[in-house]
């Protein structure tokens, strides 16, 4: 802490807000990726095929990796990204959630599934309200970033490219379901188009803002987490390739999407070791 009362360290506010998060996103894999042919009984609304289940999982298992990382690095500067993207997912999710309210448990016959999307509905009220307050309270206190490591050329084009895909086609699905029977290699409803679409969208908008920042130590905890995000929808793929309408060009388009983030985000990752010499920009 400076003389001026500011910080680079996570504020307890956004710490406690930060592990509840965490711990919703532990839940959310349970009931998506590990137990996705169950939704019907176990999850705030059925989702059908399973393969969007799962891949929703994965979504949140890879925001799992990003909040745990960011909590026991400690450092705002390197967390004001993932929390930017938790921000943008939970407000995109609020509000789908609230134009498809009819889809939702909410007068289910069974205890859980009730539970599940009274549960839901309250963490998506409350969690993006909670992220504004903390990001708004953690800049007021926050130290200007310093600009360590200038990103590599050959990553900086990469996750340009890739943010551009995924928040175009996360924006599309949002905007206009309908698309999906072009975008996406499996059925999607109104509802769970706009699911998937926040988690592209706020995975590409982070890309965005890594590129913007240009600084390679804000990138190894959203490396990590970029590179199970696209390991687990792979995963996916070939769990539940019965659902992927495989004759569609949409299927090798995901295939392709889903390796590039896993490899970028590996090599990434070794990128950012503490120890490597600082990345070189071309003229």
């Amino acid at each position: 802490m400076t003389s001026r009362g500011r910080t680079d360290r996570l504020l307890p506010p956004t710490r406690v807000l930060l592990g509840l998060f965490a711990v919703l996103t532990a839940l959310a894999v349970g009931a998506l990726l590990v137990r996705a042919e169950h939704t019907a009984e176990t999850f705030a609304w059925t989702i059908d095929p399973p393969a969007t289940a799962a891949f929703l999982g994965g979504g949140y298992a890879s925001g799992t990796v990003l909040v745990v990382l960011s909590l026991l690095g400690g450092s705002w500067a390197r967390t004001r990204i993932p929390l930017v993207t938790i921000l943008v997912f939970t407000a995109l999710t609020l509000v789908a959630t609230l134009v498809h309210l009819d889809r939702f448990h909410l007068a289910a016959d069974g205890s859980l599934p009730r539970f599940a999307a009274w549960f839901w509905l309250a963490v998506y009220v409350v969690v993006p309200v909670g992220m504004a307050a903390a990001l708004a309270v953690q800049e007021r206190r926050a130290l200007p970033p310093p600009r360590r490591r200038p990103l590599p050329a050959w990553l900086r084009a990469l996750l340009a490219v890739e943010g551009l895909v995924l928040l175009g086609v996360g924006v599309a699905l949002y905007l206009a379901p309908a698309t999906a029977e072009v975008l996406w290699p499996w059925t999607l409803t109104p509802l769970t188009a706009r699911a998937v679409g926040s988690w592209l969208a706020a995975y590409g908008f982070a890309a965005a803002l890594l590129v913007r920042a240009g600084d390679l130590d804000l990138l190894r905890v959203p490396a990590l987490a970029y590179a199970v995000l696209g390991v687990l929808q792979l995963m996916v793929a070939g769990r539940f390739a019965e659902d992927v309408r495989w004759q569609a060009p949409s299927a090798a388009g995901f295939l392709v999407m889903a390796t590039a983030v896993a490899a970028t985000g590996v090599a990434a990752f070794v990128a950012t070791e503490p120890g490597r010499a600082p990345a070189r920009e071309t003229p």
